[in-house]
């Protein structure tokens, strides 16, 4: 019986992460706006309700995936391997701070998502120099911040709806590792 209930829980987890992923894809592949070097999205508010829903492995995997998947099929292939990393990474510090070192602390998720967020925000602005030069990074840099604040935003509110449901309830007790 416990080999069975482990197998369902790796399944319920693999499914979890991949509709995870799938959402963050359609939230940065369809809801996004061009900028000079790329485009501004809404994929990150579901990142960050991933990570304070189901855990840090979950969002770093849904965040890397999703977000991933949506340069290399949007075209956009010189972001495919710094999305995927820089998306990873805010999806890791963002739990690694609220659920390692600010378990106890209130808004503990608000403080790891704004830690995350940091993250993203130097990570595109360090690859857009890379790719683009420092004028176009500076620009970038502050839509790349807006994005982030609204992702935080959003992501907080799609979260306190999300947790409201009983499927994601019952699901959100033992997931914040």
């Amino acid at each position: 019986e416990d080999e069975t209930m482990n197998k369902n829980t790796k399944i319920q987890d693999v499914v979890l992460t991949g509709m995870m992923a799938a959402l963050v894809f359609v939230g940065t592949y369809f809801l996004k706006v061009p900028t000079p070097t790329g485009y501004t999205h809404l994929g990150d508010c579901i990142i960050i309700a991933t990570v304070c829903l189901f855990g840090t492995k979950k969002g770093v995997l849904a965040g890397s995936i999703g977000a991933g998947l949506s340069d290399l099929l949007g075209g956009y292939m010189i972001w495919v391997v710094p999305t995927i990393l820089i998306k990873g990474l805010m999806a890791f510090v963002m739990g690694t701070v609220a659920y390692k070192l600010l378990p106890k602390v209130k808004f503990n998720w608000l403080i790891g998502a704004v830690a995350g967020g940091i993250v993203h925000t130097a990570g595109y602005t360090i690859a857009n120099i890379v790719f683009y030069g420092l004028k176009s990074a500076l620009v970038e840099m502050g839509i790349n911040a807006m994005q982030t604040v609204c992702g935080i935003v959003f992501g907080a509110i799609l979260y306190s709806v999300l947790r409201a449901v009983p499927v994601f309830k019952n699901m959100n007790a033992s997931v914040k590792a």
